[in-house]
């Protein structure tokens, strides 16, 4: 029996990076899932490698800032598995990297587009869905960046993942009692392709105690956490997955 068994969860974002990692963890943890990104083709075969060892999947390919991208993902999580469980809203983008004077207006709104509103319409949808089942867990990923250090042309980014600590905060005053948990992970540095070329990797690593950046199975590690029964009484929370890095700011 694993961790997630007889759940169901989406994920967005899963098509690479640290959904990619989630999904797949998630599915060998016993849970059915629906997965999301903007691209159909990385999607797939994604769910064709969960397909393989057993599991279960469905794929909906869209914009996580659209409202009706996550009407689709839970309508699919019902009509396929019977309800939701766990959402772990991941989509986000860095957006500009330059001081905040110089960021135009349309880069501001479409960095929070992809990174807040997305969780907003995202929880809006699920957790209706989390309700009919008496329970549920939602996870987004916030970041440091925003909610411990501030760094240089990332004011964009930061106000997006910092506004999602609010957001989580909101939904466990409203729906705690009723079964519902909130919270945000906040990886470190991560190997992905947000995380830039080599020199731009081992500047990251060096902000960090532990001197090197996260492998996205680590940081899935800690969505499964969020996502299962052990963090039973965690909500409103941060968990900071970054190698030590806000502790040393």
């Amino acid at each position: 029996m694993g961790m997630l068994q007889n759940k169901v969860a989406i994920i967005t974002g899963a098509s690479s990076g640290i959904g990619r990692a989630a999904a797949l963890l998630f599915s060998a943890e016993g849970a059915a899932v629906v997965l999301n990104a903007r691209g159909s083709e990385a999607l797939e075969s994604i769910a064709e490698n969960i397909r393989t060892k057993g599991g279960r999947v469905r794929v909906v390919a869209g914009d996580a800032s659209r409202p009706e991208t996550h009407e689709q993902m839970v309508a699919e999580a019902r009509a396929s598995f019977g309800g939701l469980d766990i959402a772990f809203n991941n989509a986000a983008t860095v957006g500009p990297i330059k001081p905040l004077a110089d960021v135009a207006v349309s880069e501001w709104q479409e960095t929070l587009a992809v990174t807040l509103t997305a969780a907003f319409l995202a929880s809006r949808c699920q957790i209706p869905a989390m309700l009919e089942r008496g329970s549920g867990a939602i996870i987004f990923t916030s970041s440091f960046v925003g909610t411990s250090v501030g760094l240089p042309g990332m004011a964009v980014y930061a106000s997006a993942k910092a506004g999602l600590m609010g957001l989580v905060k909101g939904i466990t005053a409203d729906y705690g009692a009723r079964g519902i948990r909130a919270n945000a992970l906040l990886p470190g540095g991560t190997d992905t392709a947000m995380a830039g070329d080599e020199a731009q990797k081992e500047w990251a690593a060096g902000l960090h105690a532990m001197k090197r950046i996260a492998q996205p199975e680590e940081i899935a590690n800690a969505a499964l956490f969020l996502a299962s029964p052990m963090s039973s009484f965690v909500s409103g929370s941060a968990l900071f997955a970054d190698g030590g890095n806000s502790a040393v700011k």
